[in-house]
């Protein structure tokens, strides 16, 4: 389809209104640094940081020349590594220009904990997370939405809720599937938004992007947020909407430059690829205190003759979408060269997230390439726990290597401990559970329970590790299970284990 620069243009005029800051975002990067993106409508030629110890004296400046647009976007993400901080410190840093040029506006960040530290924390992650509100999730939907999958009057969503709980973890990792402005095609063939053109569709999928990353900045201000890819950021009619009444099935090849081969999520975020090994927002690792955090790419760049489900001729039939590193078995080679540099004394915990499951009830919604590809690899290097997410459903499964599962549970187990959580909610948002449940199945949330949540992992040393699930309307917890690992800690600052009984609900 040829776009002419009228409608690209008219395509950043109609989202000016929907974007209301400045999006800023932080990211870690390397044991010493953090990357500051921020968005403004025009091009900055040295987007540029203040920051320092007290907000008073913000005597240091960090700049680079990172200033970058895409066909349809209406703005520029600028992105500034501050460099050399000091490990678990907070800083107050204020990027320059903000879209509000008056704004007085002194923001904080607190750095990673340094490699080897042994003191408890919590994360939050999420997955399948959407724009709210009058773009997203509401009150309301199109006819075909099940009641359960909309919010109820005063409910609070996930993004509410994570807000509420900024003190309660050190940052936000959402493995895939951010803001679904992919969804706007979908919303407006069920009359939940105003109907436009295939064209006049790329300022509503630019709109509602920019609402997903104003609504996050309350959290993502202050707190890192690491990010992977999902199906949901490659193009901009990622389902294959069907609007019934008319007989017509849309696929990718509506969507305009811009709008395809993941271009908005290469350009608005800078995760630490470069400090890992890895390739771009794709798959990299990071280390936090007792742990070592791995995000996967389930969606392209499998290797080994595979095709990623969202690559062209991948089994979502997507248009236009290539492997992300042109080097045969790129993410393979990598992730194996990872987990063998681990250094276990330090970060006893290795945590792997990616967008689809590798078991799940739900099986049509798992990727048994990915499983080929990433499991040997995971039970080689005995990692911990993977996350997942895509099927819209919560479900805690047993520790499992090929199908089987551990023989000891949660207690010590040899195997990599499964949980999927895609439940943090967006239009239309929940799906339900398969029943009968795999027999590897130990607690599910579906529709049917129309519950959102998110999931945090709490770290009390390097012998246990808590999962919970939060539930958003209230942030109470529905399901708690702890992992055991029989290991000799380096150093400890906390007796968890002396009062713990290990295993589910702990």
């Amino acid at each position: 389809m040829r776009v002419s620069s009228l409608l690209v243009a008219a395509a950043a005029a109609g989202a000016h209104a929907y974007t209301t800051n400045s999006q800023i975002r932080l990211a870690y990067h390397g044991d010493s640094g953090m990357m500051v993106s921020w968005n403004t409508f025009n091009h900055v030629e040295n987007p540029s940081v203040l920051w320092g110890l007290s907000k008073d004296r913000l005597i240091n400046i960090a700049t680079s020349n990172v200033s970058i647009t895409y066909p349809t976007s209406t703005t520029y993400n600028n992105h500034v590594l501050i460099s050399d901080l000091r490990p678990d410190t907070t800083y107050f840093y204020k990027p320059l220009p903000l879209m509000k040029n008056d704004s007085t506006d002194i923001f904080n960040f607190t750095t990673s904990r340094r490699a080897g530290d042994s003191t408890p924390f919590s994360v939050a992650v999420v997955v399948d997370l959407g724009t709210m509100g009058s773009m997203g999730l509401t009150t309301s939907a199109g006819a075909p939405v099940a009641s359960t999958n909309v919010l109820q009057p005063g409910e609070r969503n996930t993004i509410d809720s994570l807000e509420s709980s900024l003190a309660d973890f050190d940052f936000l990792w959402h493995a895939g599937d951010i803001a679904y402005a992919d969804y706007w095609l979908k919303e407006e063939i069920q009359q939940f938004l105003p109907n436009t053109t295939i064209q006049g569709g790329a300022a509503v999928y630019e709109s509602i992007l920019n609402e997903f990353y104003d609504e996050m900045m309350a959290i993502t201000a202050s707190k890192p947020y690491m990010v992977g890819p999902g199906n949901h950021e490659a193009n901009c009619d990622n389902a294959g909407t069907k609007d019934k009444a008319h007989n017509i099935t849309y696929d990718s090849s509506i969507c305009m430059p811009g709008q395809t081969n993941f271009t908005g999520f290469k350009n608005h975020f800078r995760m630490p690829s470069d400090v890992s090994g890895g390739t771009g927002n794709f798959w990299y690792s990071f280390d936090h205190g007792m742990v070592h955090f791995i995000q996967l790419d389930t969606e392209t760049d499998l290797g080994h003759g595979f095709i990623g489900p969202d690559e062209t001729g991948g089994s979502e039939g997507f248009f236009n979408v290539d492997p992300v590193n042109a080097t045969m078995n790129a993410q393979a080679t990598w992730l194996e060269a990872d987990l063998a540099a681990v250094d276990r004394s330090k970060t006893p915990w290795v945590i792997v997230a990616g967008h689809r499951a590798l078991y799940l009830s739900n099986t049509d919604d798992t990727c048994s390439d990915c499983k080929d590809v990433f499991e040997p690899l995971l039970i080689k290097y005995k990692v911990d726990l993977v996350l997942s997410g895509h099927s819209h459903i919560y479900e805690r499964l047993a520790p499992l290597a090929e199908g089987q599962e551990d023989p000891n549970g949660l207690e010590n187990p040899a195997f990599p401990w499964y949980i999927t959580n895609g439940a943090a909610g967006h239009y239309d948002g929940l799906d339900a559970l398969e029943s009968p449940r795999q027999p590897y199945s130990r607690f599910g949330l579906d529709t049917t329970n129309a519950t959102y949540g998110w999931s945090r992992l709490t770290f009390h040393n390097c012998t246990h590790l808590t999962h919970d699930f939060v539930a958003s309307n209230n942030n109470t917890v529905l399901d708690s299970a702890t992992l055991f690992k029989a290991r000799t800690c380096a150093s400890s600052s906390s007796n968890y284990g002396e009062h713990c009984n290990h295993g589910e609900h702990c």
